[in-house]
């Protein structure tokens, strides 16, 4: 039986190999099957560990909140003060005495105390004329006032306006462009004394031109009838090489002008056209005698005066003679100028006027000199005041009866005040 049992675990393991044999395929057909995939025993992981739960939050009020930690002090490096800006200041001019070697035998004599007082102690002159007939009413400064001429600054623009407008230049409502943002009409830029605005008219009209219309207005000639001591200003041959025309109509670059002049000038807008030799009478007889001498009719645009006269309102109401004072009764109306007399190293100021009322109508010339604490804007207070003192005296009242003078009001009375008006 031992060895029975061996022999037959052998003839079981043959006949299980022959059968595993017999059923295997065979040609082609054992040749497309695969044999099976070999499965992968999968990848043993390590077992999870339960963490342990957190304990729950305490309530806020039980927390211990720690201090957050101190903030070490942050160095900066001190900061430079720049400077505060520097607001230039001028000195005014030392005061004077306007008045002195003045000859006031046949002035008017209201007009020259309201002209007296609004002056004070500036450097400068007043002339007062009347329009319908050319009369000098009172010339205050006088060494000043007939001297051969000064820059005429700004009050030039009413020439270029004029010849502009004859010329068909510009209409009154023409909008010229002066930079991206801004363009003036006619009445703003007289108003406003745009210098772009008439440097272009200057160019556009040329240097002919300009000069008929400044010679016609009497600029470069005497403007007054055998009144001793008078100078004429002068009139440039030709326009400046820097700047060209333009720096004429805009700026009276290398035009002298006296105030005479510029009050000749003014009487003929005053009339509507009509410019009229100026007399000075010396004494009450010639006052009385005085007639009208008519140098010449102005050949203008028909509108070109009232034109004119618009933007000259216009600057008193809005524009840069503000100072000379709104009266809606007995308007003004002006043109201011400021630029700087390198001749004399002098600082300019002028305002020519005239008012607008039924009875002595008036044309007043200021001119003043100084540091840059004179200006345009200054003389028209200056004019202002002296329209207020008249009117204050009835003046341009008819058949009112003037308050009487004291000689001593004629002249200045505060020579050594440091104030101006």
């Amino acid at each position: 039986m031992k060895i029975l049992f061996p022999v037959l675990l052998v003839l079981v393991g043959l006949l299980q190999i022959a059968g595993a044999t017999a059923a295997m395929p065979t040609g082609a057909s054992a040749r497309q099957k695969k044999p099976p995939k070999t499965k992968i025993p999968a990848k043993r992981t390590a077992p999870k560990i339960k963490r342990a739960q957190k304990p729950a939050a305490k309530p806020a009020s039980a927390r211990k909140v720690a201090a957050p930690p101190k903030k070490q002090p942050v160095k900066i490096a001190p900061v430079k003060k720049t400077p505060a800006r520097q607001v230039t200041q001028y000195k005014p001019a030392p005061p004077v005495d306007p008045t002195e070697g003045d000859n006031v035998d046949a002035d008017d004599l209201t007009v020259r105390r309201a002209a007296v007082d609004a002056l004070g102690t500036l450097n400068g002159a007043v002339v007062a004329v009347d329009p319908s007939n050319g009369r000098v009413l009172s010339m205050v400064n006088q060494k000043l006032a007939l001297k051969s001429g000064f820059v005429p600054c700004s009050t030039i623009k009413l020439v270029t306006a004029l010849a502009a407008l004859s010329e068909g230049v510009i209409e009154p409502e023409t909008s010229v462009h002066v930079s991206r943002f801004a363009s003036f009409n006619l009445t703003t830029a007289i108003a406003h004394s745009n210098n772009p605005y008439f440097q272009r008219l200057g160019n556009q009209l040329g240097y002919d031109r300009v000069t008929h219309y400044a010679r016609m207005l009497g600029l470069g000639e005497k403007a007054g009838l055998d009144i001793s001591g008078e100078e004429p200003g002068s009139w440039p041959d030709k326009a400046p090489s820097a700047g060209g025309v333009g720096m004429m109509t805009a700026y009276g670059e290398n035009i002298l002008m006296t105030p005479l002049e510029l009050a000749a000038l003014l009487s003929s807008i005053a009339n509507g056209g009509k410019l009229f030799y100026l007399q000075y009478p010396r004494t009450e007889e010639q006052a009385e005698q005085i007639q009208p001498a008519l140098k010449r009719r102005l050949d203008l645009a028909p509108d070109g005066i009232e034109d004119v006269k618009v933007g000259m309102r216009g600057a008193v109401d809005f524009g840069t003679a503000r100072r000379a004072g709104y009266t809606p009764d007995d308007p003004i109306l002006g043109k201011t100028g400021t630029c700087t007399d390198f001749r004399m190293s002098n600082h300019m100021g002028w305002f020519g006027s005239f008012n607008e009322v039924d009875h002595h109508q008036l044309v007043i010339v200021v001119m003043l000199l100084g540091t840059k604490t004179v200006s345009g804007p200054v003389a028209s207070g200056v004019a202002g005041q002296i329209y207020r003192n008249l009117s204050e005296q009835r003046y341009f009242v008819a058949n009112a009866q003037p308050a009487p003078v004291a000689p001593d009001a004629l002249y200045s009375s505060h020579c050594c005040s440091q104030s101006s008006r």
